[in-house]
């Protein structure tokens, strides 16, 4: 995947949340454009979201080792 390809993403409006699946198995769900941040060879995913919205930590995946891209499934809201 190319540096643009992943901007288009993150800049689309609406928004549509995605999964990045990496070569080891692993994956990790991007919810909203604010995080993650992308780099030249990298984007960085916040992970173990906190009620207050603010991540734990954030994992950093190469993007040559981004295997695919997968819509995220959306969750039920509690009416």
């Amino acid at each position: 995947m190319t540096v643009q390809a992943f901007r288009e993403l993150l800049t689309q409006r609406p928004f549509k949340p995605f999964r990045l699946v990496i070569s080891s198995g692993q994956s990790y769900e991007v919810r909203h454009p604010e995080m993650a941040l992308l780099t030249r060879t990298s984007i960085l995913v916040g992970v173990d979201m906190a009620d207050d919205g603010v991540p734990a930590e954030f994992k950093i995946c190469s993007l040559l080792h981004v295997t695919a891209i997968e819509p995220a499934e959306r969750t039920a809201t509690p009416a």
